[in-house]
């Protein structure tokens, strides 16, 4: 897979988005003393080139009713179950994220849930029917942080 070399513009934007999706590219280009048309076709590039992989909103997800965060591991009964079991774990919505791993787990997800009893109910009747030898859950009290890695100007970072 080949890697976007960033140039010390590439890394300013970056860093002026990442903190402000919404921040009109206007007042980026004057952070950055470029012209908007210069912002628009370098954020532009960075899109094609996959560094930029979109926008969104973060929901709070316990202000919409769903107090549980669990990650769980999933073990397979074969590896040949890795595509179906991934397509049908694309189809609960409480699934916000799947990995495929190394270690002791095959899969690992992230589960939200309205509450203990609602991510019991997810696992007994949408996770056990997929036919997986097992799995082991982990309920997170609190996310302590969340981040994306940092844009520095040196050369050696990204």
């Amino acid at each position: 897979m080949a890697h976007y070399e960033l140039d010390v513009l590439d890394k300013k934007i970056l860093r002026l988005i990442m903190n402000d999706a919404r921040k009109p590219f206007l007042e980026v280009a004057r952070e950055c003393n470029v012209s908007g048309a210069a912002i628009h076709q370098r954020v532009q590039k960075l899109m094609n080139a996959g560094v930029i992989k979109g926008c969104e909103f973060v929901i709070d997800n316990n202000s919409i009713g769903y107090e549980t965060c669990a990650y769980m591991g999933l073990y397979l009964q074969n590896p040949g179950q890795f595509p179906a079991v991934t397509e049908a774990l694309m189809k609960i919505p409480e699934v916000v994220e799947c990995h495929y791993t190394t270690g002791q787990y095959d899969l690992f997800i992230k589960i939200y849930a309205k509450n203990n009893q609602h991510l019991l109910h997810i696992i007994h009747h949408q996770l056990q029917p997929l036919g997986l030898a097992r799995t082991e859950t982990l309920i997170s009290f609190k996310e302590g942080f969340k981040r994306n890695l940092p844009i520095n100007e040196s050369n050696s970072s990204i």
